[in-house]
Order: C-alpha cells, then structure tokens, then sequence
C-alpha cells in the first residue's frame, strides 16, 4: 500500500475504518522508516546504488564522504548501467526511531560490500506530502560489523522523545547552544565531553571498533579517540516538527600523535527531561595526508 497514490491510501484507509489519524501515526512510525530502508536497499540491488538513492532521495540530500558532504544530486549518475557481475552493496537497519510529530526519523545498521562486512552506515529521513519517506543525509562508518544482527532481526526502536521545543526554529536554537557546549568541553576533554551530553540509551560509533551501545559501551570506546578534539558549528541538519529530534554535521580537528587530522562529525539529537542529548554520535575521518614525495635523484647522478 506504500506505493499507492496518497487518494488511493485514503480511500482505502476509510474503507477499512481507520481514521486519517491513525493513517499518519502508521505513516509516520518506526516500523514505516524501517520499511523505506528496506525498500531503499532492495532497489540498490535491482536499480544499482545510483538509481536506488537518486529514487529515495530529496532535491537537498547530502551524502557523507571521506571529502566532506556531497549533494547527492550532484555526485550520483542516474544513468549507471547496473552491472550484474560486480560486488554488491548491501545494507539493513538493526536501529532506528523516529520524532514524537513523525516527520523525521532514522535508521542505522550493518554494511556488505561483496559479501564481506565493511561497516555501518546512518540514513536520516524526512517524511513527505504524500506520507512517504525520503532520505536527506547518507554516510556510513567504518565502525565493525562483524557482531551486528542480520538482515532477518528485527531492529531495536528508539523511544519517542516525551519533551519537544516550541518550534523547529527554537529547537534548532537550542541544539546549535548544545553543540556549542560540547565543542567547548571537548576541547579540554573529549571523553568527559562526551559522556555527559549522550543519551543513555543512545549509540556511538568509533571506527574500527564496533558500536557502543548504551553508557556501559561508551567509556571504552572514547577511550580511543584523541583526548581533545576542537569542533566547527553545525554546517547542515534540521529538527523535527515537534522540536524533539534533530541532526547536524560539521567539521571537526584532532591530533594523532604528531599528525594533524580533520574529518566531520555526524549527530542525532534527542530532547530528553534534563535537556538535549546525543541518540548517535560519529566522526567521518578525512583522508590522511599523502606522504611527501621523495627527493629527486641528484644531478648528473
């Protein structure tokens, strides 16, 4: 039914004796993120990954690259001719959730490149007019996937946020004000940092380890990041209608031993009673620098 006209849907709805309400809560559930993401993926093997994420995408979708954020309009090539003989993609949630209003949701899970786990990616989605869902940032993490559930579990659902903002301008504010705190307090200490702005119940990704699944995880797996990172302000995210949910990305810096190294951070925000806390955090490394080039021989030699 998913794929019917939104009239058809109606109609169909009022038959069956469910209300528009109850039609828009079904359309703006876990379960109808979850659905999209399956259909998004199984198109990736039919359509090729072009086609399928040009098809599931917004105008404005980014994609998250080892370069910073992409258009995906931009970048991806609806005219790939999908070949039937090269490694496939494959992907599938093991998480997910969505706003109190329903208009935004997410979901997270394990990556197969060629039949070999290669990572975890995160998709945010944005419902629309016609109560389907379209993709409005893509990335994925290197984070190991070796342990996570397969495509046949059903995923684990966030809880719905009970608080809200009073409107997506205000919780755009307040999240802004949080990233703010947080850059500050990691730039001190980023482990400390961290574990007072996530959520209890949330999940960090710190490539190569597998996912840190609730507070217990957290600790050691901020153990291996650097001790100080110094985080730019949001570039691109937007908050739910009912200001409980809200995603952002930007650039960070850090230091590994006496490199430089940069990348972008990836958040998911949840408004919770004591505040904004982070449901998902990551970072996207940039590239490490290319080694200097050796010298050139010398003359005559």
């Amino acid at each position: 039914m998913r794929h019917l006209p939104f009239l058809a849907l109606s109609f169909v709805a009022v038959i069956a004796g469910v209300s528009r309400a109850d039609e828009i809560a079904t359309a703006g559930s876990a379960a109808s993120v979850v659905t999209a993401e399956r259909a998004f993926a199984k198109d990736g093997l039919a359509m090729g990954v072009d086609g399928s994420f040009l098809k599931w995408s917004t105008p404005n979708a980014v994609m998250m690259t080892g370069a910073g954020p992409r258009l995906a309009r931009e970048s991806l090539n609806p005219d790939t001719v999908v070949d039937p003989t090269a490694p496939a993609l494959v992907w599938w949630p093991n998480w997910a959730g969505v706003a109190a209003s329903g208009d935004l949701g997410f979901t997270t899970g394990g990556v197969e490149f060629g039949g070999k786990r290669s990572g975890h990616y995160l998709t945010i989605w944005r419902r629309q007019a016609d109560a389907g869902w379209k993709w409005v940032y893509d990335g994925g993490a290197g984070a190991n996937a070796d342990a996570a559930p397969d495509a046949t579990t059903d995923p684990v659902i966030l809880t719905s946020a009970s608080f809200g903002s009073a409107s997506v301008i205000a919780a755009m504010d307040e999240v802004h004000a949080a990233e703010a705190a947080l850059s500050a307090a990691a730039a001190k200490d980023q482990k400390a940092a961290h574990l007072a702005a996530l959520a209890d119940d949330g999940r960090l990704y710190v490539a190569p380890l597998p996912p840190a699944i609730g507070a217990s995880q957290y600790a050691a797996a901020l153990d291996a990041w650097p001790s100080i990172f110094t985080f730019g302000g949001p570039e691109g995210g937007d908050a739910s209608q009912a200001g409980d949910m809200a995603w952002t990305y930007g650039k960070a810096n850090w230091r590994r031993g006496e490199t430089d190294r940069n990348g972008w951070y990836v958040h998911l925000w949840q408004k919770r009673a004591d505040g904004w806390k982070l449901a998902f955090a990551q970072l996207v490394p940039a590239p490490p620098p290319a080694p200097p080039a050796p010298p050139p021989p010398p003359a005559g030699g």
